[in-house]
């Protein structure tokens, strides 16, 4: 059987799993393929590229963190980050569980086009938003917002742009290609 990669671009609410779990959907909901599994995770309330395959070596290779596959991501922060939060970012910050490796970060200006999402993030009237791009090799829980509120910008909506060479390019919410 040859091997088969699928992107998908895993909306708001949706885990990383084929089994719905209480308030939250399961990719059966979105993907009936026999054969294929998750390549690394992405939480229920992050946006975007989810790969599935139906290659073990492939998966590992994608998950595993000893291969550094760089994820990209694009994060709707509260407030607007200065150089001084970027640079933290750029050199690694320190977080309950050690510190991160070095990341690639940016302001993104204007802010990437995406997808309303649903439900729509809580804005606050009074405090700005910004999106940062945010380049990792790593895939600690919860890291990227773990990384944003250490440096004083907590995550408002997260999206998962691209693994290495795969993007979400071409792909609405809900849908998938091989």
């Amino acid at each position: 059987m040859a091997a088969r990669l699928i992107r998908f671009n895993k909306p708001y609410g949706v885990l990383s799993q084929f089994t719905a779990e209480g308030k939250w959907q399961g990719l059966k909901d979105y993907i009936d393929l026999p054969g294929v599994y998750v390549a690394g995770r992405l939480d229920a309330d992050s946006e975007g590229l989810l790969l599935l395959t139906n290659d073990g070596q492939l998966q590992a290779r994608i998950a595993d963190p000893r291969f550094k596959m760089e994820k990209t991501y694009w994060v709707q922060v509260e407030g607007i980050p200065g150089e001084a939060a970027l640079a933290a970012l750029r050199r690694g910050v320190q977080l309950n569980d050690g510190p991160t490796l070095p990341a690639r970060a940016r302001l993104l200006e204007p802010p990437p086009s995406v997808w309303e999402r649903v439900p729509p993030i809580r804005e606050r009237r009074a405090i700005p938003t910004a999106w940062v791009e945010l380049v990792i090799r790593e895939g600690r829980n919860r890291q990227v917002r773990r990384m944003t509120a250490a440096v004083g910008h907590p995550t408002l909506r997260l999206v998962r742009a691209a693994i290495g060479p795969y993007t979400l390019q071409g792909l609405a919410p809900g849908t998938w290609a091989d």
